[in-house]
């Protein structure tokens, strides 16, 4: 499985990952199987609140699952609707959420768990 997480640089495994999905300078893809991962600048970093749509650049990374420390609630639908899993996870760096996705210490990204404001962080 190829799980995305928004980072602020390329560090590897110990990349930051970043507190808000839509505004990451760019995005790590991980690959469960190869347990490789892959960067790739979030060339809608700089964008109003809201008009946000990485989906596309996602999805052509192959991505089938998103874990992020906040999202609001149109992109998780976005991603949804692409058939992109969007999850929460309080983590601080790729390995740590990694790490908690194995041992299902995340939360599904819905209404009562989206960002309602551009600064929830």
């Amino acid at each position: 499985m190829k799980i995305c997480m928004p980072v602020l640089e390329d560090k590897g495994m110990d990349s930051v990952v970043h507190g808000h999905f839509g505004s990451a300078p760019c995005f790590a893809v991980y690959d469960s199987e190869t347990k490789n991962v892959a960067f790739s600048p979030n060339n809608e970093a700089d964008h109003e609140h809201g008009s946000c749509m990485p989906v596309n650049a996602l999805r052509t990374l192959g991505a089938q699952a998103v874990l992020c420390r906040g999202m609001g609630i149109r992109a998780a639908n976005h991603l949804v609707a692409a058939g992109i899993k969007p999850f929460l996870v309080e983590a601080e760096t790729i390995t740590e959420a990694i790490g908690k996705y194995e041992r299902r210490e995340i939360r599904v990204l819905d209404e009562q768990t989206s960002c309602h404001a551009h600064n929830c962080q």
